[in-house]
Protein backbone atom coordinates (compact mmCIF):
# COMPACT_ATOMS: atom_id res chain seq x y z
CA UNK A 1 0.00 0.00 0.00
CA UNK A 2 1.26 3.29 -0.77
CA UNK A 3 1.18 6.20 1.31
CA UNK A 4 1.27 8.63 -1.55
CA UNK A 5 4.49 9.68 -1.38
CA UNK A 6 7.30 8.64 -3.73
CA UNK A 7 10.57 7.86 -2.53
CA UNK A 8 13.38 10.32 -4.11
CA UNK A 9 16.49 8.67 -5.84
CA UNK A 10 19.23 9.19 -4.06
CA UNK A 11 21.28 11.75 -6.21
CA UNK A 12 18.17 13.78 -5.89
CA UNK A 13 18.76 13.61 -1.82
CA UNK A 14 22.82 14.57 -2.00
CA UNK A 15 21.87 17.47 -4.58
CA UNK A 16 19.77 18.85 -1.94
CA UNK A 17 22.17 18.81 0.84
CA UNK A 18 24.72 20.31 -0.75
CA UNK A 19 25.33 24.04 0.24
CA UNK A 20 26.90 26.18 -2.36
CA UNK A 21 29.85 28.83 -1.17
CA UNK A 22 29.87 32.54 -1.95
CA UNK A 23 32.64 34.65 -0.97
CA UNK A 24 35.37 33.09 -2.07
CA UNK A 25 39.21 33.82 -3.20
CA UNK A 26 38.49 34.51 -6.78
CA UNK A 27 36.24 37.34 -5.41
CA UNK A 28 38.50 38.34 -2.73
CA UNK A 29 41.08 41.04 -2.65
CA UNK A 30 43.72 38.93 -0.82
CA UNK A 31 43.53 36.63 -4.06
CA UNK A 32 47.11 36.90 -5.92
CA UNK A 33 45.72 34.59 -9.28
CA UNK A 34 49.10 33.21 -11.39
CA UNK A 35 46.96 34.37 -13.91
CA UNK A 36 45.08 37.17 -13.46
CA UNK A 37 43.71 37.41 -17.28
CA UNK A 38 42.33 34.07 -17.06
CA UNK A 39 41.22 33.66 -13.27
CA UNK A 40 38.30 31.58 -12.21
CA UNK A 41 37.53 29.31 -9.84
CA UNK A 42 40.07 26.69 -10.64
CA UNK A 43 42.73 29.36 -10.65
CA UNK A 44 45.32 28.51 -8.14
CA UNK A 45 47.43 31.61 -6.55
CA UNK A 46 48.85 33.08 -3.23
CA UNK A 47 46.58 34.50 -0.11
CA UNK A 48 48.26 37.87 0.64
CA UNK A 49 46.41 38.98 3.34
CA UNK A 50 48.80 40.30 6.28
CA UNK A 51 47.59 37.05 9.05
CA UNK A 52 48.38 34.62 6.49
CA UNK A 53 51.22 36.07 4.25
CA UNK A 54 53.68 34.52 6.03
CA UNK A 55 52.48 30.99 5.73
CA UNK A 56 52.76 31.37 1.57
CA UNK A 57 49.28 29.51 1.28
CA UNK A 58 48.50 28.29 -1.99
CA UNK A 59 44.82 28.89 -2.28
CA UNK A 60 42.60 28.19 -5.55
CA UNK A 61 39.74 30.24 -6.67
CA UNK A 62 37.13 28.44 -4.83
CA UNK A 63 38.84 28.11 -1.47
CA UNK A 64 37.27 30.54 1.04
CA UNK A 65 38.22 31.92 4.60
CA UNK A 66 36.55 34.09 7.27
CA UNK A 67 39.01 37.17 6.56
CA UNK A 68 36.89 37.35 3.17
CA UNK A 69 37.04 41.09 1.44
CA UNK A 70 35.37 41.94 -1.42
CA UNK A 71 37.21 42.74 -4.57
CA UNK A 72 35.92 45.83 -6.38
CA UNK A 73 35.03 45.61 -9.73
CA UNK A 74 37.59 48.86 -10.39
CA UNK A 75 40.49 47.14 -8.77
CA UNK A 76 40.20 43.94 -11.24
CA UNK A 77 40.57 46.08 -14.18
CA UNK A 78 43.70 47.70 -12.75
CA UNK A 79 45.03 43.91 -12.40
CA UNK A 80 44.23 42.64 -15.96
CA UNK A 81 45.67 46.57 -17.04
CA UNK A 82 48.80 45.47 -15.31
CA UNK A 83 49.14 42.05 -16.40
CA UNK A 84 48.59 42.70 -19.93
CA UNK A 85 51.11 45.41 -19.95
CA UNK A 86 53.67 42.60 -19.15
Amino acid sequence: MSSGKEEEPEPEKSLKRLTWQYENCLSCVWFKANDPLNADILERGLCVHPKLKAFNLLVSGRDWCNLFTEIRQKQIDLIQEKAMKE
